[in-house]
């Protein structure tokens, strides 16, 4: 298929499609769609954009592009609409709710959530719709991080990532998954304000295959560089005690929800 970008003829206030284009076969019905959760994301999004339009049309998709923007203020929307995306808003500071926004404005069979701090590759792209193709429901990708980043994070990445393929789980940074099986699974856990993609992965996984692939996406390592190894370990030891309760509590959550420290790899918010 050759590449090109189709008008979005939509335009709805409030919770709906804002405008915008969509990538990928010009006049045809996008079969893909690219979810991406934003709050507050300038400073990433646009390579993030331009990393997902690169891999559409590498691979000559049909697809668009559905960024969910989550009361921003620092002109994420805008920007999303001129890198070739259609926009929907809410005011709900919760990702698993702004996921769900972005997936039910998307017009794709397929749909592949990509955080808005996330680049993905061509590679990537085509062995997740590879894997929906032969029959997969949905999938992940391993991770690395761009930048520097702790020792200990070096250390424990590996780990982390052979887990998640031994368990068929995911982290939330890349998840696809056919818009079926979404519905059928519920959709995005409302009631969490952390670890949704593992709920969601196991949610799939019990309505058939999850895949996790080979090639790794790229995600920032902006939350490692801005705070410390006893912040970051505290942060696990209550969550391992408190569990859920900790997980449905937006004000324990303070490395998500709170604003952004600095990044020293960026130059700006972390």
């Amino acid at each position: 298929m050759s590449a090109g970008t189709s008008d979005v003829q939509s335009r709805r206030t409030g919770d709906g499609v804002l405008g915008g284009t969509s990538g990928g076969t010009s006049g045809a019905v996008p079969g893909v769609s690219f979810v991406v959760p934003a709050h507050n994301e300038a400073a990433e999004l646009p390579e993030t954009l331009g990393a997902i339009h690169a891999a559409g049309r590498a691979l000559g998709l049909a697809y668009e592009i559905v960024v969910a923007d989550d009361d921003s203020d620092d002109g994420t929307g805008a920007l999303a609409l001129a890198h070739g995306a259609r926009l929907v808003q809410h005011q709900r500071r919760q990702i698993a709710a702004t996921r769900n926004l972005g997936a039910s404005a998307a017009a794709g069979a397929w749909l592949v959530f990509v955080d808005a701090d996330t680049r993905v590759s061509a590679g990537a792209v085509r062995e997740a719709l590879d894997a929906l193709a032969a029959g997969a429901v949905g999938g992940g990708a391993p991770m690395r991080f761009d930048g520097w980043i702790p020792w200990y994070a070096r250390a424990l990445l590996p780990l982390f990532n052979g887990l998640f393929r031994l368990c068929r789980r995911t982290g939330g940074a890349f998840l696809f998954c056919t818009a079926e099986a979404l519905r059928d699974a519920g959709g995005w856990d409302e009631t969490l304000y952390a670890s949704e993609e593992l709920t969601l992965a196991a949610g799939l996984w019990r309505r058939g295959r999850f895949v996790v692939i080979r090639t790794p996406v790229t995600t920032s390592g902006r939350k490692l560089r801005t705070h410390s190894a006893r912040e970051m370990f505290g942060l696990l030891a209550r969550a391992l005690w408190y569990r859920r309760a900790m997980l449905t509590d937006r004000a324990q959550l303070g490395h998500w929800y709170d604003a952004r420290r600095p990044d020293p790899h960026r130059g700006g918010p972390g």
